[in-house]
């Protein structure tokens, strides 16, 4: 009995799968031996020579960030360049304005005043304005008063009955150092009757004049002095004497004097009236010496003249 034997002949799959891993066998001894070869070769050169160092490698994530950072430099230099050259050029072309000062644009936004045709110019003088001072004004008020007295006092005495004599004399007749303040008068209360009575009473008719008893300087000349109504007191020194004199019960308005003034002897002070404590036209006269009261018609009858 014949011995039978598988031939390689026969497998062609065989075969051709035999050289290919002949020659992967062949190619993978040549790396093992080239490998050994540098091992072996490695000791050897160490004593004699010092190695060489081992080139640095980058990796491959660090390139890939590094290249758009290096572009992305590259690129804004370059449009820094272009806008250092644009720019300057860019504001050359422009149109530029002439320069103003602060006055011209003042003067440009100024509001202008147009005057009429017919405006003139006129100079100012003393005389074309009123006083300022307060002593002018003062002195023209009393100027101003005074003269509206006077109108008073001779519409008051025109307006008197006929039946009745006024004296509308501006003083007193006489030449002595004390007047008589009535001309026409009729005796009334005199000194402490019907009580507490410092004066006495001189009736007369409304508006009648009264004059100053002597020469002296007013002390007070009001409208509305107490019970007096309108009433003024005068200083005067007679004899060697203090002595007051004391008119009340006046028209208002009639008075004719002001405190300070300095008056005459039967000087026109003012006008009979029936003002403050008063039931009828009268005057209340009253006299002082050296701070006492004393009977005003007495003294009257002593001196007047």
């Amino acid at each position: 009995m014949a011995e039978h034997t598988d031939s390689n002949a026969t497998d062609p799959e065989s075969d051709a799968t035999s050289l290919t891993r002949r020659v992967r066998n062949r190619r993978a001894a040549s790396v093992r031996g080239s490998r050994a070869t540098s091992a072996a070769v490695a000791p050897a050169t160490a004593g004699t020579a010092k190695a060489a160092p081992a080139k640095a490698t980058v990796p491959s994530g660090a390139k890939r960030i590094t290249k758009p950072l290096r572009s992305l430099v590259v690129l804004s230099m370059v449009g820094g360049m272009v806008a250092t050259v644009a720019i300057p050029a860019f504001a050359g072309a422009l149109p530029t304005e002439d320069a103003v000062t602060i006055q011209q644009i003042a003067v440009d936004d100024a509001q202008s005043f147009v005057a009429a045709s017919d405006a003139v110019s006129t100079e100012l003088s003393r005389e074309s304005y009123s006083a300022t001072t307060a002593e002018e004004i003062e002195k023209k008020k009393a100027e101003e008063a005074a003269a509206e007295r006077a109108k008073q006092v001779a519409r008051l005495a025109s307006s008197s009955s006929s039946s009745v004599p006024i004296n509308i004399a501006l003083v007193s007749p006489g030449t002595g150092e004390v007047r008589w303040p009535l001309l026409n008068f009729t005796k009334g209360r005199g000194l402490g009757d019907s009580g507490y009575h410092q004066g006495v009473d001189l009736l007369a008719a409304g508006g009648t004049p009264i004059y100053a008893a002597a020469a002296g300087v007013v002390k007070v000349s009001q409208e509305s002095y107490g019970g007096y109504g309108v009433g003024i007191s005068i200083d005067h020194v007679i004899g060697g004497q203090r002595v007051n004199t004391l008119y009340g019960h006046m028209t208002y308005g009639s008075r004719q004097v002001a405190v300070g003034q300095t008056v005459e002897a039967g000087q026109l002070i003012g006008l009979v009236g029936s003002t403050g404590s008063s039931t009828a036209n009268h005057l209340h006269f009253e006299v002082h010496i050296n701070g006492s009261v004393v009977d005003p018609w007495a003294w009257l009858q002593t001196n007047a003249g």
